[in-house]
């Protein structure tokens, strides 16, 4: 039996409440370039998740929901845009022939991040992820070009599918208003905690050496 949109969006909050109590703040240092999925997203304004809130924190809900439109999109597809689907279907078997495929399979918490730590000036990496995926990538052979008649017949239907999928998400936020309260409880009960300790004992580590008793450089 086919799930409603309100169950779909209810199961999908209620397995990342369940691994909020998980997540704790990151203590490697974090890329500068912010995510695509979740800046500005309406998503999380429709449950209050602000740019106070971390990013690990919004970016398991965000990609929650997405698969949620995604899915709609595609069963909308597959019934109504055949040029597309077949595109579609063309390009998933291009990636299923790449033998190294890192990106695929990844929990939401880590689903559209970045494969590589963020480069350091001075220390390039003998090798990255996403070289490596690149080479995979590189080694299929492309899709046969399109003419230019299909080419502005699949962007027709690329143009439905964005309109659908932008439908989809606007009920996805109506939905998400009636969790906005037990989400913001979560992260009060799971994250404000931790921030908070995190920053008390940043403060700590800061008034050490103007503490009384603490020991003074050049001190004889």
């Amino acid at each position: 039996m086919e799930r409603s949109l309100e169950t779909q969006v209810s199961q999908a909050v209620d397995a990342w409440l369940r691994w909020l109590p998980r997540w704790q703040p990151a203590t490697h240092r974090g890329r500068v370039a912010p995510c695509r999925r979740c800046i500005g997203s309406p998503v999380l304004s429709a449950v209050g998740l602000g740019s106070d809130v971390p990013h690990g924190v919004q970016h398991g809900l965000s990609t929650r929901m997405k698969a949620i439109v995604d899915a709609a999109v595609a069963e909308y597809t597959s019934r109504n845009l055949p040029m597309l689907q077949a595109e579609l279907d063309q390009q998933a078997a291009r990636n299923r022939a790449r033998s190294y495929r890192p990106a695929e399979g990844l929990e939401p918490e880590f689903e559209g991040l970045p494969l590589d730590p963020e480069p350091v000036a001075g220390a390039p990496f003998l090798f990255t992820i996403s070289g490596l995926a690149q080479e995979s990538d590189d080694a299929v052979p492309e899709l046969p070009p399109l003419s230019s008649e299909a080419k502005a017949a699949l962007r027709q239907e690329v143009g439905l599918a964005d309109d659908y999928a932008n439908m989809i998400g606007r009920e996805v936020c109506a939905v998400l208003l009636h969790h906005r309260l037990r989400v913001q409880a979560a992260v009060a009960q799971h994250v404000e905690p931790q921030i908070e300790a995190m920053l008390a004992e940043l403060t700590r580590s800061l008034d050490a050496p103007f503490e009384p008793g603490a020991e003074r450089g050049g001190d004889s």
